[in-house]
């Protein structure tokens, strides 16, 4: 007999799709670390929208709707609203700011607007969730590891790049490996216990990214990942985790968060010793 949506499971929709998560095929995972992550969306969603922001079919969506024991994707969704309704019932945002700030944009939204306020949103969701231990232990360890490894493929490749390029401002080495080439394939066989391996991952994450971050926990280097899914496997390979919101009414993620995450990053670094670092900053300019 199927649950019913309010009888799902006695926890939350988010935390019992965590429980389940190995239990689910490989895109059955996709839908559930996009559910996870991004609640807000699919309360409103249809499985339509649902399928292609998670890169599967509707079919799918349907399938694992069923699997959690819903009678469909409507059963499920409206165990999603409910949590939704919760978490914003209880929110410090909706109960101690309700009525004070006015909003970006007007109700009828054009679809500029639209995705303005959503990269708006991403951002603050980001900095209220990020963890600052985690933070910290990001900034320690790109600051003193002697050798750093970003990886990061496909929309990622620009981002791993932008890190490598701000790093190397503050006289920091740092390689990138964006494409599966015989050159970034000799970079990751360079991999070891000083080298701190950076996996940059939105939603499944490249092959190229998992075999990295692998091959630096079997060489016992350091890892972190910057990712949008909790539930990622390039997550679940990491030291250090950090996580930021890519919420998106467009056709693709918005990567707002990641960009001002991976500046933060670099400024944590530069302020241990802003004095040093300008002076390097300046000569590095002056080349």
């Amino acid at each position: 007999m199927k649950r019913s949506a309010t009888t799902a499971a006695p926890e939350s929709l988010s935390t019992y799709i965590q429980a389940r998560f190995d239990d689910f095929s490989r895109s059955q995972k996709d839908v559930a670390q996009y559910i996870v992550d991004h609640l807000d969306e699919v309360a409103f969603q249809t499985a339509e929208e649902l399928a292609r922001r998670a890169n599967t079919s509707s079919s799918t969506v349907v399938r694992f709707s069923q699997a959690l024991g819903f009678e469909g994707y409507p059963e499920l969704q409206h165990s999603a609203r409910e949590e939704y309704r919760r978490r914003h019932a209880t929110s410090p945002v909706t109960t101690e700011f309700a009525g004070t700030a006015a909003p970006l944009f007007s109700l009828d939204q054009n679809e500029f607007e639209t995705m303005l306020a959503a990269d708006h949103v991403n951002v603050e969701d980001t900095a209220r969730k990020v963890s600052r231990s985690e933070v910290e232990a990001a900034v320690e360890a790109i600051a003193t590891t002697p050798r750093l490894l970003v990886a990061g493929t496909d929309q990622m490749a620009f981002f791993a790049s932008y890190l490598r390029h701000l790093l190397m401002l503050l006289d920091l080495r740092a390689e990138i490996v964006a494409s599966p080439s015989q050159e970034a394939l000799g970079r990751l066989s360079r991999i070891d216990e000083e080298t701190l391996v950076i996996g940059l991952s939105a939603g499944r994450p490249h092959p190229l990214v998992v075999r990295a971050m692998k091959l630096a926990r079997h060489r016992k280097a350091r890892t972190m990942a910057i990712t949008d899914a909790t539930l990622s496997e390039v997550a679940k390979l990491a030291q250090i985790r950090l996580y930021y919101s890519s919420n998106s009414p467009a056709y693709v993620r918005s990567h707002t968060a990641l960009l001002s995450m991976v500046q933060a990053l670099a400024y944590g670094v530069y302020a241990r010793d802003a004095d040093g670092y300008a002076d390097r900053i300046k000569a590095f300019k002056l080349k």
